[in-house]
């Protein structure tokens, strides 16, 4: 157990290490939880065939609940200090099952076990990367600004590629995609590891800075399994 009574600047190594682990091992407990709720969502979907019909029923309910994603995410990030830490948990729970909803559409594309590869194959990335970000002594704010910037093109390219169908900027934003969100995956580990002296607080500002973590991270696992789909998936 963390010591309540201690303070940040009277942290020992040790202490500091361990309020370090405490704080990540609940953000990573949320984000299994988020990914389980997608799971089980989609799972869901998949079953009935009346979620089916409403959810393909036409572009505009698909492009509804893709907004509704978004704006849960921008809520969340935006008001989570003005939140109480019950209402961020139920908005990052909704977020996730949500994703599980429309990422349906997905796993009715791609077989059985090209999925199963792909989130085998983006497990070990994310592994890799996450703990290479916790245990670098290197400051990655520098790379977190830069692949900020690249994600905002690579976005603005994509909607752009909607309406070209171009097949060359296709997979240059799936590469770049990739590259993009190994670099974040390192750099929001780093960042959770100075947000963990929060843990300290408990309670309230505990639970939230645990929300927003697993938000993050949640997002790079996802989007570089949609990523790495692309390459290695196979359609029915």
């Amino acid at each position: 157990m963390i010591d309540q009574s201690i303070t940040p600047r009277t942290l020992s190594p040790e202490q500091a290490a361990e309020v370090q682990r405490a704080f990540i091992l609940k953000v990573y407990g949320w984000m299994t939880a988020g990914l389980f709720l997608t799971a089980i969502a989609s799972f869901m979907t998949l079953s009935s065939q009346t979620m089916l019909e409403f959810l393909f029923s036409s572009r505009f309910t698909f492009i509804v609940l893709l907004f509704a994603e978004l704006g849960l995410v921008i809520w969340l990030t935006a008001r989570v200090q003005a939140m109480s830490a019950a209402t961020a948990t139920i908005v990052f729970c909704a977020y996730s099952a949500l994703t599980g909803v429309t990422l349906s559409a997905v796993f009715l594309v791609y077989t059985t076990e090209s999925l199963l590869s792909t989130f085998v194959a983006t497990g070990a990335t994310f592994g890799v990367t996450a703990a290479y970000g916790y245990m670098t002594q290197r400051d990655l704010s520098g790379l977190g600004g830069f692949m900020t910037m690249g994600l905002i093109g690579v976005v603005i390219a994509s909607i752009v590629n909607i309406f070209l169908h171009n097949e060359t900027i296709y997979w240059i934003t799936t590469y770049a995609g990739i590259l993009i969100f190994v670099g974040l995956t390192a750099y929001d580990m780093q960042k959770l590891k100075g947000m963990s002296v929060v843990a300290l607080e408990g309670g309230e500002a505990e639970q939230k800075a645990s929300i927003i973590g697993a938000l993050a991270l949640y997002l790079d696992f996802i989007n570089l399994f949609l990523l790495l789909l692309r390459l290695m998936g196979r359609r029915r």
